[in-house]
């Protein structure tokens, strides 16, 4: 119980950052579903998207990190 309460006093010391993440994954499962509503593609090609939304997660945040650390 210790790791959940532990889990829970870091997500309110970073509350931006945990939105920030849901956000992106929202903004991504969004855009996916739609464009799949709109081409019906086939499934396996909906969840290799859906799955390369963790790699464009790590990918822009690893970008963004690496751009700000520059900057100053």
């Amino acid at each position: 119980m210790s790791g959940v309460r532990e889990w829970v006093e870091s997500a309110r010391a970073d509350k931006w950052g945990v939105l920030v993440d849901l956000l992106f994954a929202v903004v991504w499962v969004t855009m996916v579903d739609l464009l799949f509503q709109v081409i019906d593609g086939p499934t396996y090609a909906y969840w290799m998207l859906m799955l390369a939304g963790i790699v464009a997660y790590f990918g822009f945040f690893a970008s963004l990190e690496v751009a700000t650390s520059e900057k100053g």
